[in-house]
């Protein structure tokens, strides 16, 4: 059966980045550690070069490829949420375990994985068909780093 996996690059941390994955977020778990058999360019023989590990539901592959490529905004984890109780939960577990806040509910753990965390409640305001309470929505959200779902709420409301 063809498939499809998530090969994501790591510089050296691709365990230690796929543990925290699975302590995070529900439905995620880390599987096999593949373990170069001699030395390479960015790592020890012993050292994993590639672990598979599953987000949220997700197959991934984490390649320890070393320095030369680092990750961008150009590939993220959208996890939506359904409460702020949940929102900060993640929001707090990225940034707060070595990571950085970002705009518009975007942050990146500490090794350059970029994340949304996402209340549902803005893609449903952001796709309101009252083009009123869905610019103020989306104006709001451009003010915030972590995604206030009151603030949102009272920006539909007007």
């Amino acid at each position: 059966m063809t498939e499809a996996i998530i090969c994501l690059w790591y510089d050296g941390a691709a365990e230690e980045a796929a543990r925290f994955y699975a302590e995070t977020f529900p439905n995620s778990s880390v599987g096999t550690a593949h373990r170069a058999p001699a030395d390479f360019p960015s790592g020890k023989e012993g050292d994993a070069i590639t672990v598979d590990f599953t987000v949220l539901g997700v197959r991934c592959v984490g390649l320890n490829g070393g320095p030369a490529f680092p990750q961008t905004e150009a590939f993220s984890f959208q996890v939506l949420t359904d409460s702020q109780e949940e929102t900060d939960r993640y929001w707090n577990a990225i940034v707060g375990n070595g990571g950085r806040e970002s705009a518009c509910g975007w942050c990146k753990d500490k090794w350059g994985m970029n994340w949304q965390i996402t209340p549902r409640i803005l893609i449903e305001a952001l796709g309101n068909p009252d083009r009123a309470a869905s610019k103020r929505a989306f104006e709001a959200m451009m003010t915030m780093h972590k995604i206030d779902i009151a603030a949102i709420e009272a920006a539909l409301k007007g």
